[in-house]
């Protein structure tokens, strides 16, 4: 499934709205480190691939970057053991 995420770089936030329903993924940045701090997908649009998305999106913006990533929130984390190709990323 494909979603239409939007990054706000000025509150340092990945969006995306499913059936009405706010899905965001928070991070922070210094020197050149992007931090995941939270992913938020509501229960009423879970399950449909929403937080993968939205870390796939935040780890292709650090490429883009050049950013190192910190993958610090629990999803983040179980994400990237699952997607071997993006750990090169990881601070």
């Amino acid at each position: 499934m494909s979603f239409s995420i939007r990054h706000d770089r000025a509150t340092h936030r990945f969006e995306t709205q499913v059936d009405g329903v706010e899905c965001e993924l928070d991070y922070t940045l210094a020197a050149a480190v992007m931090t995941i701090t939270h992913t938020g997908v509501p229960p009423a649009v879970g399950g449909r691939g929403v937080a993968s998305a939205l870390v796939q999106a935040a780890f292709e913006a650090a490429r883009r970057e050049g950013w190192k990533v910190v993958p610090a929130c629990s999803y983040a984390a179980v994400w990237i053991g699952r997607h071997p190709e993006y750990r090169a990323l990881c601070a």
